[in-house]
């Protein structure tokens, strides 16, 4: 499939760090990130972090916008269950997540580089290991093809 054409033909360059956008929001996810900063917690420096209110707000056109402008991986800091704002939360961000997937898959940018992950107010530690994971896999596979 042409999706995994794109990232296995880059993944040879020499030197790569992927730029990460990030989807955090303002009560939840976001304080859990600055945690990991204030705690001198390493991850790449490479990520960027947009706060929000509620992740069920986010576009799915934001997200391939970001490849569009040379982030080579998107990570949504889910709110989880501990949404403030709608019971649901965590069912309209899942499907947020799956039109992203296929709006990328469509594009032929594989869908591997979106992730989601609930992060809470003091989830620092599995947030810089999410961070270095994705990381490393999107290093492997190179920078992002854009249109």
């Amino acid at each position: 499939m042409a999706v995994h054409l794109e990232a296995e033909a880059k993944a040879t360059d020499q030197g790569f760090k992927p730029r990460i956008l990030v989807f955090s929001t303002n009560n939840i996810s976001d304080p859990g990130i600055d945690l990991a900063g204030s705690a001198h917690m390493h991850y790449p420096t490479s990520v960027t972090t947009i706060a929000l209110p509620c992740t069920s707000g986010i576009n799915p056109e934001w997200i391939v916008r970001a490849f569009k402008q040379g982030f080579d991986g998107v990570f949504i800091a889910s709110d989880g269950e501990e949404c403030a704002y709608l019971t649901d939360c965590a069912e309209r961000s899942a499907q947020i997540f799956e039109r992203a997937q296929k709006e990328l898959e469509e594009r032929e940018i594989a869908p591997a580089r979106l992730k989601m992950a609930a992060i809470c107010s003091v989830c620092a530690e599995p947030f810089t290991k999410y961070m270095r994971e994705f990381s490393q896999m999107l290093t492997e596979l190179g920078p992002v093809r854009k249109e």
